[in-house]
């Protein structure tokens, strides 16, 4: 064979390999070999890898994978293998590994004829196998979420899907996108996934049948993203999209819970209780127009306009509409949530910038169902445990990333944990020259008192301070937990370090959210159920709800656990005798119900019922200098309130009884607005 020959063969044969797992794929009934990686982020940081490979024996194909990031310091390494029939009907799947730092998994499913072995951990059960079905856990690994939409557009693509061990799944096709990689258009099929956790993921299948992207949260709510290497430049235009069509898909599920909007309302004949500290209005009258209270006295004092519409609410109370100082709206179903809640006002504390401005420019234009957002624009340096890709290592990082959080209408700053004391500095002093204000962690190795002297306004999380009490020898790293727990048994904020630290926060006008009750969840003992901290677990969605009463403390470490609960509630109470600003957040937690255990913390930590709600209004409309417009139920701000069954002022619990939420001038029930997101009422 001459030369030209054999290279006519050579590039005959160079076509086939590459086309060839085109063909192949196309073909659900022949053979299918391929291997492939996804770059894992968190908040959009690198952060690890999958590995997969799909192999052929027969008539099986087998996928394996190996999945594995590093979060913070720790590993969390996931391996699953399934195999399927050539049209990716399971035959049978196996996971385990870790789903976050604080979770694992250790399941599989055998399918036999028509019935199905389901093992989790120690459990084994034996199910019917349903007509159309699949096999897969959660949001990881990506390649079997892959094998899973491969599945659903070869069955037709079905309205729902039931999933081993557990669940149904919808998947939604949203339609063509055309996205820019690198100066390259491609058109890749968007769709949304509901079911595999709780909320929306968004992932994206390309021409080759291959997931391009996903879009996610994982086990514990933080952004999670996986991009198949060569879209990976590409990764902040997939965040934004996926923000933008969730949105848009939340608006259209929530169609049937959509407000009651109308040129003007009247409210008649409910209890007023402001959070001005001036006595309830009994048998009071509220009038909105346009977004905003008109009138609000008592009932024989106020006109009802005649073209407004009335609402009866007598024997109801009503209260200004809460604030949450700590969310992370990572996902877009936080909105219903917090309506349903009563929450018409959140200050997001760290999230990734392209998917956040997505979000908060929805809502607050109207066009997206959640409540009035203001924004922290989070920033922290390098280290193995950073967060995000809002990196500040020198004053010139420190300038950029303050300028362009400003730019896009950020209200503050927040600190991570990573950041040294001259960026923490540089950061603070940026901010403040352009109006904004800074919150946050207290970096590693820096105290409260470094942070607030470097020019730090706010400080989340109350174990910043309680760190304040501890001697400055002790070195918990090294410490065991014996020396640990007797140390903590010294703590006491009425000793001459509490005082110091109580007075020095007091002296600077440092704000403080707590978290509270995140503290107290988290340092819970795991003999105890979770929904006897917080019985709002039992009302959220059952694939919430799964990861959210695992955990809690083992016996060797409940006594800590109880002192510290006990000792950080005591700090608050002598942070409010003093004149220190708390105001309340959550951090996440227990979606909805933990605004209201953190309320009723306070009032447990010496807070009297109207100054708990004030904790969670006015202070925080001030804090954050927009009481004018929010914060309370006065003429001239905006219509955000709540309206309860019982008063709250009698009891703080009965803050837990919001049945209905005006939200910028929109009447919103609770109860359709928790079915629409999975929760029971």
């Amino acid at each position: 064979m001459n030369r030209s020959c054999r290279s006519a063969v050579v590039c005959c044969c160079l076509v086939l390999l590459v086309l060839s797992p085109l063909v192949l794929r196309s073909q659900t009934s022949s053979p299918v070999a391929e291997t492939g990686k996804f770059r894992l982020h968190k908040f959009e940081q690198p952060i690890g890898e999958e590995n997969y490979t799909i192999t052929h024996d027969g008539s099986t194909l087998t996928l394996k994978s190996d999945f594995l990031f590093t979060d913070r310091g720790t590993k969390v390494p996931l391996s699953a293998t399934l195999k399927t029939a050539d049209d990716y009907t399971p035959q049978s799947f196996i996971i385990k590994g870790n789903t976050s730092r604080m979770s694992d998994i250790d399941s599989d499913v055998e399918l036999s004829g028509s019935n199905a072995t389901i093992r989790q951990g120690k459990e084994t059960q034996t199910v019917s196998a349903p007509q159309s079905f699949f096999t897969i856990s959660g949001y990881a690994p990506v390649a079997v979420q892959m094998a899973l939409v491969r599945y659903w557009r070869a069955h037709g693509s079905p309205a729902q899907l039931t999933m081993l061990p557990a669940g149904e799944v919808k998947i939604q096709d949203r339609g063509l996108e055309t996205i820019e990689v690198e100066g390259h258009s491609i058109q890749m099929e968007r769709y949304t996934v509901r079911g595999l956790i709780w909320g929306m993921e968004t992932l994206w299948m390309d021409g080759k049948d291959d997931l391009a992207a996903l879009v996610s949260t994982d086990a514990e709510f933080d952004h999670f993203e996986a991009m198949r290497e060569e879209y990976e430049p590409a990764l902040a235009k997939f965040v934004a999209s996926a923000a933008r069509d969730q949105m848009a898909s939340l608006s259209e599920l929530s169609e049937g819970t959509s407000g009651h909007r109308t040129g003007t309302l009247a409210f008649v004949g409910a209890t007023v209780v402001n959070s001005t500290g001036d006595r309830p209005i009994t048998n009071a009258t509220i009038v909105i127009r346009a977004a905003k209270i008109i009138a609000v006295g008592p009932g024989n004092k106020v006109k009802v306009p005649s073209d407004a519409q009335r609402v009866d609410v007598t024997g109801k109370f009503i209260i200004p509409g809460l604030w949450d100082m700590h969310a992370h709206y990572e996902q877009v179903e936080w909105g219903p949530i917090y309506l349903a809640a009563g929450v018409t006002t959140v200050r997001d504390v760290g999230n990734e910038f392209e998917f956040i401005t997505a979000v908060r420019d929805a809502v607050n234009s109207g066009k997206g169902l959640g409540p009035h957002m203001l924004l922290a624009g989070v920033v922290d340096g390098d280290s193995s445990y950073a967060l995000g890709v809002a990196r500040v290592n020198s004053p010139a990082d420190a300038q950029t990333w303050v300028r362009r959080y400003h730019d896009a209408g950020f209200q503050q700053m927040k600190i991570d944990s990573s950041m040294k004391s001259e960026n923490v500095k540089a950061v603070c002093s940026d901010a403040h020259k352009l109006g904004m204000t800074v919150t946050g962690h207290i970096p590693e190795g820096m105290t409260a008192y470094d942070g607030v002297n470097d020019g730090m306004d706010q400080i989340n999380h109350i174990q910043f301070i309680l760190n304040l009490l501890k001697p400055k020898d002790f070195d918990p790293k090294k410490a065991t937990r014996q020396e640990t727990a007797k140390m903590m048994e010294t703590l006491d904020v009425n000793s001459d370090a509490g005082k110091q630290a109580v007075a020095f926060l007091s002296e600077h006008k440092t704000v403080i959210d707590p978290t509270m009750a995140l503290m107290e969840f988290m340092e819970r003992p795991a003999d105890v159920p979770a929904d006897k901290v917080e019985p709002g677990v039992d009302h959220v969605a059952p694939e919430l709800r799964e990861q959210l009463i695992n955990g809690g403390l083992p016996p060797e470490r409940v006594a800590t656990g109880q002192k510290i609960v006990q000792e950080e509630l005591a700090i608050i109470g002598a942070l409010h005798r003093a004149g220190v600003r708390i105001v309340a957040g959550t951090d996440q937690t227990v979606p909805g119900y933990s605004l209201y255990r953190e309320i009723e913390l306070y009032n447990q930590a010496g807070f009297t019922p109207m100054e708990a709600l004030q904790a969670a209004t006015i202070v925080p409309a001030r804090v954050m200098k927009v009481d004018r417009e929010s914060g309370s139920i006065e003429v001239g701000k905006r219509a955000d309130f709540d309206i309860l069954d019982a008063n709250p002022l009698e009891n703080i619990h009965n803050i837990r009884s919001v049945r209905s939420v005006v939200a910028n001038g929109v009447l919103y029930e609770s109860a359709p607005l928790w079915e629409s997101v999975g929760f029971k009422p």
